[in-house]
Parts: structure tokens; sequence; C-alpha cells
């Protein structure tokens, strides 16, 4: 019954130390909303409104941004072979980055995994589905499982495919071959195209996700991705070659705007890494003592819901403007189903 669904998801908030009935509604059918709807970001607005934008700058760089801006200066420093040895392809340092790519995200993601899924230490206290994924086997996925899947397919195609774009971007430097420049050449443009990279992924994953969800390219390449209707961790990269290749492109961009190695590990890292951050099924990761960390993950989980909204996530105003933006509240919903409505008449 669902009264004692509720009184068992009530108990898990309450042994986690912070009550998510504080913070939103949980339905009769486990599904969990945050009481504040969701917003873009106050830069792309007229008249401008300086107040709203400084509320909402420092949630632009933390925890995410920042976090992803600080592996990308450990890699270069610390983790990326010098130029001479990246003049030349080879399979040495080839395999370092891989490795290093590897370990990373099988850190990150498993972290999450670990605490959320595995010991399962806030119980479902801000777990948007408050169903975990199902631990019996499912024909939906390979082996019938959606982790097993998940990490055959992040460390089988979707690592080694952003590794490449890597160690394109980075032979092509050591070679000359593209628009870069230095910190003490043009300080100012690098600062703001560091300060843009979250912007520039968010509207290429926008034209990419919209790319995919055509219906004959969703049918062979997206649909993989979206049999995690409930996603975790390990759905973050569960994807189809195709799709982790075009995911991934977006590094590209550094061959027509004058940019640095270190911008373009922090761009890939923000997408590799990142991919998490959208699929992790919490809105908040408790910390104890009252504390904790806000995910920024409500959109995209609304995504994997209703799989024909918020294509991006919410830096750039892309699916307000083009009519697919839903924030959660009970007017998106039937603005949504006003939409469905429309098509099936047609």
């Amino acid at each position: 019954p669902a009264a004692n669904l509720i009184g068992q998801w009530n108990c898990g908030n309450k042994a986690a130390g912070m009550d998510d009935r504080d913070f939103g509604t949980r339905d009769r059918r486990g599904y969990w909303t945050p009481n504040e709807p969701l917003q873009t970001a106050p830069v792309w607005v007229w008249p401008p409104r300086p107040g709203a934008f400084l509320r909402w700058l420092p949630g632009y760089f933390l925890p995410w941004n920042l976090f992803f801006l600080t592996t990308g200066i450990v890699w270069w420093f610390w983790l990326t072979p010098p130029r001479a040895t990246l003049e030349t392809l080879h399979w040495t340092w080839i395999g370092a980055l891989l490795l290093r790519n590897a370990l990373a995200v099988l850190l990150f993601y498993g972290a999450f995994e670990l605490r959320l899924y595995v010991t399962r230490a806030q119980g479902s206290a801000f777990k948007f589905n408050a169903a975990f994924p199902a631990d019996t086997t499912s024909r939906a996925f390979l082996f019938g499982s959606q982790n097993r899947e998940g990490m055959l397919r992040t460390f089988v195609s979707g690592v080694p495919i952003w590794t490449a774009y890597e160690v394109l971007m980075l032979w092509s430097w050591a070679n000359g071959i593209g628009p870069w420049t230095t910190f003490a050449a043009h300080p100012v443009w690098l600062c703001i195209l560091i300060l843009l990279i979250p912007m520039i992924h968010d509207i290429h994953f926008y034209l990419v996700h919209r790319l995919i969800h055509v219906p004959v390219l969703y049918r062979h390449i997206h649909a993989v991705h979206h049999a995690s209707v409930n996603p975790s961790p390990w759905s973050s990269l569960a994807m189809h070659p195709v799709e982790h290749i075009l995911y991934f492109s977006g590094a590209l961009i550094h061959f027509i705007m004058p940019s640095h190695p270190l911008i373009v590990l922090y761009h890939l890292n923000s997408a590799g890494l990142g991919a998490v951050v959208g699929h992790v099924g919490f809105d908040k990761v408790l910390a104890g003592d009252g504390r904790a960390m806000n995910t920024h993950a409500f959109a995209h989980y609304l995504h994997h819901r209703y799989f024909e909204v918020n294509y991006a996530d919410g830096p750039t105003p892309l699916d307000k403007w083009f009519g697919t933006w839903h924030d959660g509240t009970p007017e998106a919903d039937a603005r949504m189903q006003a939409r469905r409505k429309a098509r099936r008449a047609v």
C-alpha cells in the first residue's frame, strides 16, 4: 500500500538526518518533486536582473564547474605528458591517458554508486524516484542488469572515445595544428572561455540531444541510453558508441577558437565526469549534521522520466525558447500533455 511505502521512505529520511518533506513533496507513486520550480540561468534575459544574476552565480561555479576545472588543472600539470612526448602518437602515453580517465570515472561514479545505491546511506531521502533500479534480471539491459550494462558501455566505449578526443586535441596542440594560444598571451580571453565552457557544453548537448531524438536515430542509437528510465550513476555514459562520438564532439570547438589544452581537459572532464551529475537520481547528497550538497540533477532526471523535455540542463534557455522546458510543476505537466495531444491530433 502507498501509505506503508511512504512510511518506509520517511523512516529513511529521518535516519539520514534531514527530512525531504521540508524541501519537496512525494506523490503516491513515489515521485519526489522539489518545492522550488526549476529556473533557467538569469543571464539570457531582458531587461537585466542583476540581483537574480548575483544570487545565481555561486551555483554556476559550485560545486561542479569548479570541481571539473580543478580536475582539468590537475590533469594538465601533473597527469599529462610533456609536449615533446605528445608530438608523436604512441600507445604508451595514450594508454596512460586512458587509464587515468578510467580510474577517475571508477572513483567518481563509484563514490556516488557506493554511498547512494550500494550502502543506501540516506535511504530514499531526496531520491526523485523512491524505487531503486531493480536487482532482478531485466530483458531491457545486456546481462539483465542496468548497472552491468552501464559499466560495460562506460569502460568499453565511453571512456575510450572520450580519451580519443583528448588524444586528438593534445596531439594537435603539440604539433601546432589549431588556433592555440597561452595564458601569457591572452589571459583575459582564456579566462572568459573558462567561464563560457559550461554554456558551450549545454548548447552543444542540446543540439546533439535534439538530433538523436529524431525517431530513426532514437530507435537505433539513443534508445540505449533511455532504457534507464530510473537512472543511477552507471547510467551516465550508458550510451551507444555513436552517441558517445556525438556527445564528446563538443571538444572540437577548440579547433575554431583560440584555446589552451588545459581548457580542453576542463571541457572534456565536464562532459565525461559531469555526465553523472544528471543521472545521480537524488536532489541532494546528505553529509550529516543537517548539511547537504545540491546535485542539480532534477532537470535531466525529468528528461529521463518524460523523454521529450529538458534536452539541455538549464544554463541556457534553449528548452524555454523551443517549448520543451519542464520546471517540475503541474503547469509544466499540463503544457507537456497539451503538446502530446496536439501531436496526436495531427
